[in-house]
């Protein structure tokens, strides 16, 4: 099947300004990424960003770079600028990588690809992970996700969700992980439609949207059908801050 990655670069960052270019194990942290993607079965690549420095280091290694605004209010937006500039059809899928997500299997680019395209009547492709553990279950910035009996979403939260009321009717019994239902932690890879793209970015921000600070919840509210699917190999947290970039240096490290 043919499908592209798009990889949204942006130099600015509140926790780790210059995050795409930071260096991890003698190349840019950007570079992981693409050549994970290009490991995958995606016709093309491209890295999407707003900085001369970040397109010109992935010039350097050999990307496709498409340079976008700097005005865009999230990456979704970014997204579909790319697919307007470079004239991608309605019916064309591609795969949002994050740019800070070093150690990304090809497996799940793969799978969110092919899952939207067996599943016509959806609009975007992700996945879930089990949550095995009570505090992850309680966390607000772990992202809960319950689906139908045909994998589709029923609504994305940051709440424990299902809410298990006889186990939970207690604080002695919200300090243990329940049983009898499979908790999901979703997993932020996303493939779409081009379609979906830019009708997105005619909508308004939508009210559960801007409750919960989940930007498929637009799309959700909007009436677009959003496949889930347990994924088929666990992707490694991604970089957010210093820190994180450090843990994933020394597993590079242990692994070589």
């Amino acid at each position: 099947m043919s499908f592209t990655v798009i990889i949204p670069a942006r130099f600015a960052s509140s926790r780790f300004p210059g995050k795409p270019l930071a260096d991890l194990a003698g190349k840019p942290m950007v570079q992981h990424v693409y050549e994970r993607a290009m490991e995958s079965e995606a016709d093309r690549v491209i890295i999407a960003t707003d900085d001369q420095r970040i397109a010109d280091v992935a010039k350097g290694f050999g990307a496709d770079v498409c340079m976008t605004s700097a005005e865009h209010p999230s990456g979704t937006d970014r997204l579909q600028e790319v697919v307007k500039l470079q004239g991608f059809y309605a019916d064309d899928i591609v795969v949002n990588v994050q740019g800070d997500e070093p150690l990304v299997p090809p497996r799940v680019i793969n799978q969110v690809a092919h899952n939207l395209k067996a599943e016509p009547s959806a609009s975007i492709a992700t996945l879930s992970e089990p949550i095995e553990d009570i505090e992850s279950l309680m966390n607000p910035n772990v992202v809960k996700v319950v689906s139908d009996a045909r994998g589709r979403a029923l609504y994305f939260s940051r709440a424990p969700m299902p809410w298990p009321r006889d186990q939970f009717n207690t604080e002695e019994g919200r300090s243990s992980m329940p049983e009898g239902f499979s908790w999901q932690r979703h997993i932020g890879i996303y493939a779409y439609r081009v379609k979906l793209l830019n009708d997105f970015v005619t909508w308004p921000p939508a009210p559960l949207e801007e409750t919960e600070c989940l930007e498929q919840l637009r799309a959700m509210w909007n009436g677009a059908q959003i496949h889930v699917a347990l994924a088929d190999e666990l992707p490694p947290a991604g970089v957010d801050t210093p820190e994180d970039l450090e843990r994933i240096r020394q597993l590079l490290e242990s692994q070589a």
